[in-house]
């Protein structure tokens, strides 16, 4: 059996990982000769709409999946009428458009903050009567790792900010007095099978994750369970998807998803049961989904920018050191790191160590 997979990046890689002790082999299109899951498959080397490298690529997969959600929708469409393509295209398309997204949320009945289209000046000097200060300007396509999108404090900041966007359609956001922000990792196969992750607790700076906590027996899991739901059944979503959400004094408040695997997620490869990862290639091939319960205490830190020495990391008790093989550069994810003990306090140190050497390399 051959996974296709769109992009072949540090996602990818995992997924390849997860899926060699199943027996699997994998093929990537990726438009960079140094894609990080190369080595781990048949890399077909060039940009994502090739319609003769599509071809092979529906011609030689079993089924195609994706890492990222800015694959070209009707790149995913056009597979869908060659071969099985997982998560479907529909799910695709509305992930990459934040304003079809928050309507999306809407129409499920599922709260967001508050929001309004924005294609003008005018349309920002209006809404914000309504949105109020502060408040997030964000393109409505392409942004990730808080890319294309900037805080506005006060009036004075309005045209500035307009003018970040170079006229591009864009949404803007109230800005949500959140305690913290989570998300929920599922997984659901074409039988419609679901299974969910515990609550990851995220913390995120510079709009990058840096740090994800599984929380076992969170008081806001069933909550979160509901809407993520509420997504896989309306789309007919085939794979694993992550909801990142607000919590606001026990309410939860979407955010945005994505229709993939996701870095929130990442704690799961020592620390529960079945990682993500490996789910994902279950659900894609509609095999029985592996249990998520998690394995003890379990967490993640994202190594940006550049890495620690390789002795530091490995010598921390209970860590894992997960490398991407790409190169160092200011703003990029490089590496993760995973922790995974059977009490807290042991847990809790080796977390404390990782984050503490994380934040060295990124301030460095």
């Amino acid at each position: 059996m051959k996974i296709g997979i769109l992009g072949g990046g540090q996602l990818a890689r995992m997924i390849a990982l997860a899926g060699y002790p199943l027996g699997l082999k994998f093929i990537v299109l990726d438009p960079d000769v140094n894609a990080g899951a190369a080595g781990l498959s048949e890399h077909l080397l060039g940009a994502y709409d090739d319609a003769d490298l599509l071809a092979e690529l529906a011609e030689k997969a079993d089924v195609v999946t994706y890492e990222f959600e800015n694959v070209p929708a009707h790149v995913a469409e056009f597979l869908s009428s060659h071969t099985q393509v997982y998560p479907p295209a529909g799910a695709l398309a509305v992930a990459q458009d934040r304003l079809l997204e928050k309507n999306f949320f809407k129409d499920l009945g599922i709260r967001t903050a508050p929001f309004a289209a924005i294609d003008s000046l005018a349309d920002l000097e209006h809404a914000m009567g309504e949105i109020g200060y502060p408040a997030i300007l964000k393109s409505r396509r392409m942004g990730y790792d808080g890319k294309g999108q900037v805080v506005i404090k006060s009036v004075d900041e309005l045209a500035a900010a307009w003018q970040s966007m170079q006229g591009a359609a864009s949404i803007v956001e109230g800005f949500v007095p959140f305690q913290r922000e989570v998300s929920i990792i599922a997984a659901r196969s074409p039988s419609g099978e679901i299974a969910y992750y515990p609550l990851s607790k995220n913390q995120h700076r510079g709009g990058i994750l840096r740090v994800a906590e599984c929380c076992t027996n969170d008081p806001e899991q069933t909550i979160a369970e509901n809407y993520v739901s509420l997504l896989l059944e309306k789309l007919d979503y085939v794979g694993v998807i992550a909801l990142e959400l607000f919590d606001m004094n026990g309410e939860l408040l979407a955010n945005e998803f994505a229709p993939r695997v996701h870095n929130s997620g990442h704690w799961t490869i020592e620390g529960a049961e079945t990682s993500q990862f490996e789910n994902h290639l279950r659900a894609i091939l509609d095999l029985p989904l592996g249990s998520t319960k998690p394995r003890g205490y379990a967490g993640m830190v994202n190594f940006i920018g550049g890495l620690a020495d390789d002795t530091q990391l490995l010598s921390i008790p209970n860590a894992h050191l997960h490398l991407y093989d790409k190169a160092p550069r200011k703003g990029r994810k490089v590496a993760h790191a995973t922790v995974r003990a059977d009490s807290e306090k042991q847990y809790r140190e080796a977390l404390q160590l990782l984050a503490n050497l994380a934040l060295a390399v990124d301030e460095s």
